[in-house]
């Protein structure tokens, strides 16, 4: 994803047209707008026959989040299916996507030390499964990015801990789910970088 994001910053910043390109199947996608040929692979032809040729449709629309500025990243829909699935929609957003200070300790470490009050999950699969698109969504969404690696670590046996971090993040989300990275066009020979070391 570093060399699409890098591709696209390049794009924005020389003024380059980009479309966005969705190949379909012309038997189960509607009209044809242009034709396209194109070689099979060899493991797709039948013995004896030297070329193949399949036809397929593509769609070519222009990038929606292009403007003077530049190019707007973002995945808005993603992050609002993802508040929509958890049943988050009636909910506060969160102002931050980790509590100041939050420490997240395993299960483990909870035996050797006789911590008691938070409890593993019964079924795992949710809270992974929630953590992998919250993983999805640190490319557009760098501010996640901490409190999501950290949780990361807890996914082969998490606790009701992990999985109210896992919410709260959703909650940070819902707050502006259409911010994103924006790819300036503004020529600049310079690299920028950030840091927040202490």
């Amino acid at each position: 994803m570093v060399k699409v994001r890098t591709l696209i910053a390049l794009a924005a910043s020389r003024g380059w047209n980009l479309y966005q390109m969705d190949v379909y199947n012309a038997l189960f996608q509607g009209d044809l707008y242009e034709e396209v040929c194109m070689e099979l692979p060899h493991r797709f032809r039948r013995q004896g026959e030297s070329k193949g040729m399949m036809m397929v449709t593509y769609r070519r629309q222009k990038m929606d989040h292009e403007t003077s500025k530049g190019i707007l990243l973002n995945q808005r829909k993603y992050a609002l299916q993802l508040v929509s699935d958890l049943g988050l929609g009636g909910t506060k957003p969160a102002a931050t996507p980790i509590d100041l200070n939050q420490k997240f300790t395993s299960q483990e470490y909870d035996q050797h030390t006789g911590a008691s009050g938070d409890e593993a999950l019964g079924d795992a699969s949710a809270d992974q499964r929630s953590i992998g698109r919250l993983l999805y969504l640190t490319i557009t969404k760098p501010d996640i990015s901490y409190v999501v690696h950290t949780l990361i670590e807890f996914m082969q046996a998490p606790k009701r801990s992990h999985w109210d971090a896992s919410v709260r993040v959703v909650k940070y989300i819902k707050k502006d789910p259409g911010m994103g990275i924006l790819m300036s066009s503004v020529q600049s020979n310079t690299l920028s970088c950030y840091s927040d070391v202490d």
